[in-house]
């Protein structure tokens, strides 16, 4: 067993109401930056298959695999979003299915697909249907991971800019202040019975990653990284900057309190992993 498997050692205010399965498929890819290879699972059963993604690395815990990112876009009011792949039709064995992809995503050589999303019972969600008619903004819980968010925003509200520009000294009193400022959320979950969880934060890390990467510089937008927040070891919330982290030394990292499997929101590696089939109708 490799470390990696192991646990941790010692385990204006407004309204509030590692191995590689199939690893020669990544032959080619190099070791440092975003391209770096996380851990993979085996395969469920048919459909989905086998799906290369972005994700915040995990670095400790019984987690296989970090947890999948999601593109952010800002819109022209300062909102953020998170970006859908291109939906289209095609035909498989004589019957057309619409599927979710982005073959080049904003020319950075990377696929960018829904079957990143398609793991803990997510692909049944409505939100990860190609075709949900969604605007993708994401949008404060029904319970905020910070008391900011509380503070600023009711359920619904979206995510704003304005409401991050004291990220360099942000601070929650957990790990070092200034690492970058937080926020949890939905997306792609209005009107629907299940909540898709995502993370975000906005940080100089982020920002200084982008220079040097072509799939960070395309997926992050002035200095905002996303992804969903679900543990892929059993599928619970995580959260950045988590009270009782430290035991672990992931005070400034993504902690999952139910079983101790550590994220580094700053490090962007490529997963290889089995994709689970979405329901069909």
């Amino acid at each position: 067993m490799s470390e990696r498997d192991k646990y941790p050692a010692d385990s204006g205010r407004r309204r509030f109401v590692k191995g590689v399965v199939g690893g020669a498929a990544l032959a080619g890819v190099g070791a440092t930056g975003a391209a770096a290879i996380n851990s993979a699972t085996q395969s469920p059963g048919a459909g989905g298959g086998s799906t290369q993604a972005y994700a915040i690395e995990n670095t400790a815990g019984p987690a296989p695999r970090g947890m999948p990112q999601i593109p952010v876009e800002i819109d022209d009011e300062g909102y953020l979003k998170g970006v859908w792949p291109e939906v289209k039709t095609e035909q498989q064995g004589g019957i057309s299915i619409q599927i979710a992809e982005t073959e080049d995503y904003k020319g950075s050589g990377v696929a960018y697909t829904s079957e990143w999303f398609q793991y803990c019972g997510v692909e049944s969600y409505a939100g990860i249907e190609p075709g949900y008619d969604s605007d993708n903004y994401f949008r404060v819980g029904s319970n905020p991971g910070y008391d900011w968010e509380s503070e600023t925003y009711s359920e619904g509200d979206k995510l704003h800019v304005d409401d991050f520009s004291d990220y360099k000294e942000w601070s929650n009193d957990v790990g070092d202040p200034g690492l970058g400022k937080p926020a949890t959320g939905r997306w792609r979950s209005e009107d629907a019975e299940d909540v898709i969880p995502i993370q975000v934060i906005k940080s100089e890390q982020v920002e200084q990653m982008a220079q040097n990467d072509p799939w960070i510089e395309a997926s992050t937008e002035d200095g905002f990284i996303a992804w969903l927040n679900k543990c892929t070891h059993f599928c619970c919330v995580p959260k950045y900057k988590s009270e009782g982290s430290a035991k672990f030394n992931a005070e400034n990292d993504v902690y999952c309190q139910c079983h101790q499997s550590v994220y580094d929101p700053y490090s962007l590696v490529q997963t290889l992993f089995v994709a689970r089939p979405r329901p069909t109708e």
